[in-house]
């Protein structure tokens, strides 16, 4: 009976630990680290900043 009870209850976390896994949010945004941040608000910067030209002298 102990050996049943016992296989029983691993089988029991492994599926427990299965659906926990499952159960995350799928929805939830990515992390992105400082330093990506960082290159994506220069990269913006760099793109929104108009294009300098000559005839403003």
């Amino acid at each position: 009976m102990n050996r049943k009870k016992k296989v029983k209850q691993t089988l029991l976390k492994q599926a427990k630990k299965a659906r926990a896994k499952k159960a995350t949010n799928p929805n939830k945004p990515r992390y992105i680290s400082k330093a990506e941040r960082a290159e994506q608000e220069a990269q913006a910067n760099v793109e929104s900043t108009p294009p300098e030209t000559d005839s403003e002298q």
